[in-house]
């Protein structure tokens, strides 16, 4: 077996996975990004619901309490909760063309960071088994006192997702501690995100905290620039 399938299997297994639709979890998203874009940030518990075979997810409440995301590849959304729309976009590589780290964001821009993002995370480490995903063992790095192997990953052009490449650091235990990579739709700021406070769910073993950082010339996080901040509780699959 190699290094993916142990972490995979470390994280429940697909066998155990392909039984659910989606996972939900509450979530807290907060950090120096959202005011950089006039946003915004707050310490509201919000509802996400990802989906785990399909690109797809949602978060609510979204700027009003009857309001939710819907987010696909193709096409971004603010809905009221009865379905009513609010606002939307199927015009989306547009939406982020000539965008730097301080260039402002409206809801929709902020809807399709939260979908791709939160998407991309709790499929993780998963989707690194996707077709079209190449991975290859790189080295190992030390950190914290401790010594991580480390996956590189190119996603492919038709994934949605924070960069092509990224890198993912997993412990001894195969969990997952690190996860780099950089911010196209930000200006592509260099981020390494820290990762931990495992909980198992149905079997399932999930990560809910994470936080990104602007990562130094020395590869490290400078952790005096967070960036964002993800805390979840109340995981469950469905």
């Amino acid at each position: 077996m190699s290094l993916l399938d142990d972490i995979i299997d470390a994280h429940g297994g697909f066998a155990r996975r392909n039984a659910f639709e989606r996972v939900e979890a509450a979530a807290v998203t907060t950090g120096g990004l959202f005011p950089l874009k006039g946003l915004p940030t707050d310490t509201t518990r919000r509802h996400m619901r990802v989906w785990l075979h399909e690109v797809r997810a949602s978060v609510s409440p979204f700027g009003a309490a009857d309001q939710q995301t819907a987010f696909t590849p193709d096409r971004v959304a603010v809905e009221k909760t009865n379905s009513t729309l609010v606002a939307e976009s199927r015009d989306l590589p547009p939406l982020f063309a000539g965008h730097g780290l301080n260039t402002p964001w409206g809801p929709l821009h902020r809807a399709y960071f939260n979908g791709y993002a939160m998407w991309l995370y709790l499929n993780s480490p998963f989707l690194l088994a996707a077709d079209g995903v190449e991975v290859r063992e790189i080295g190992r790095w030390a950190e914290r006192g401790e010594d991580w192997r480390v996956l590189r990953v190119y996603f492919p052009g038709s994934m949605v997702t924070h960069s092509r490449q990224q890198d993912f650091y997993f412990d001894r235990a195969l969990d997952l501690r690190r996860h780099d990579y950089r911010a196209d739709i930000a200006g592509s700021f260099p981020a390494a995100q820290l990762i931990g406070y495992y909980v198992e769910v149905q079997g399932m073993r999930v990560p809910t905290r994470r936080r990104a950082y602007v990562r130094g010339p020395d590869n490290r996080p400078v952790e005096d620039l967070l960036m964002v901040s993800i805390d979840l509780d109340e995981v469950r699959f469905l």
